[in-house]
């Protein structure tokens, strides 16, 4: 009964290390153990080395370093995930990154593969023509929560009695916290949120003649935020009145009116020798000079026509 028992616990640790070799083990009748192996399931290439994730406001790029073997065609590499819901649901199965696939670079994009804020088991594989490498995995696992939130890129101008702040390049599951205050009554500030996709946010009807600041900071779950921006001051010039537009056109009236008058006087009272130095007449060119004498050719009858004709005057003398 003994020995039953040990033969047992032997044949399944034997299985248990056949299947950590990826070994097929089966049974002969004659009790004998085989051992067979595919040539894809050797792992003929080292595993890609330093995986690691960079997360910078909300978007994330998993990179490791390129291998080092020499291959004879390009290396190329996979992408894996696993969530909650591949782990729980899937049965622990693991999602190809649709994005990086044979994909020469040593850098992928998993922006809009993880969408949720559990935590992802990631890990890839390289491959050299039909070698292939162990899987690497990301160690430790990753959740988007951690990414590092950056100060945002505000813009803040002036407009009449108005104030418009904007934003650019913002986490997309992200709020903006900006906080405004006049300038001399830093006690009492104003905070206000917006959504990333607004990306945009006006404050109307402030005081004419004041200074207003204003930061912001991103803010993700409440729980994360960013540094704030620099503070920015603007001066409230107030709307258009309607004087202003009016002013313009007079001044520019005048302006042309001084300039005709002043053109005006000039000609008039330049003098000959000093309106000949600035107004001088250049000679025509040889080539526009009419130097050739035009003569019409003339038939004999024409030539009698025009023979000249004495008129001689009679006086009558009267008797």
């Amino acid at each position: 009964m003994r020995l039953r028992h040990s033969v047992t616990l032997l044949l399944l640790m034997i299985m248990i290390l056949l299947d950590f070799t990826n070994c097929e083990f089966t049974f002969t009748p004659e009790r004998l153990c085989k051992c067979s192996y595919s040539q894809k399931d050797v792992w003929t290439l080292p595993p890609p080395s330093r995986v690691s994730m960079e997360s910078v406001d909300m978007r994330h790029v998993l990179r490791w370093h390129p291998l080092q073997t020499p291959c004879d065609t390009a290396v190329r590499y996979s992408v894996q995930f696993q969530g909650e819901f591949e782990l729980t649901v899937l049965n622990g199965s693991w999602v190809d990154a649709s994005e990086c696939q044979q994909t020469p670079h040593t850098h992928c994009d998993l922006t809009f593969d993880l969408g949720s804020d559990s935590d992802y088991n990631l890990h890839v594989q390289a491959q050299c023509g039909s070698q292939l490498s162990p899987w690497t995995a990301l160690s430790p696992p990753f959740n988007r929560r951690d990414t590092v939130l950056m100060a945002p890129e505000m813009v803040v101008t002036a407009m009449g009695n108005a104030l418009q702040v904007s934003f650019e390049k913002l986490p997309l599951t992200a709020v903006v916290r900006v906080t405004m205050w006049k300038r001399g009554n830093e006690q009492q500030t104003a905070v206000y949120t917006m959504l990333a996709e607004q990306k945009m946010l006006h404050f109307n009807t402030l005081q004419e003649g004041a200074v207003y600041c204003v930061k912001a900071q991103t803010v993700l779950h409440t729980q994360l935020h960013s540094s704030n921006t620099d503070t920015q001051c603007v001066s409230i010039t107030g709307p258009d009145a309607p004087w202003k537009s009016l002013t313009a056109v007079t001044v520019t009236v005048i302006f042309m009116a001084g300039l005709l008058f002043a053109v005006f006087w000039f000609i008039v009272h330049c003098r000959p020798d000093a309106c000949r130095t600035y107004f001088q007449k250049e000679p025509l060119v040889r080539s526009l000079k009419p130097d050739w004498d035009i003569q019409m050719p003339m038939s004999p009858e024409e030539v009698e026509l025009c023979e000249q004709i004495h008129v001689v005057q009679r006086v009558d003398s009267q008797t």
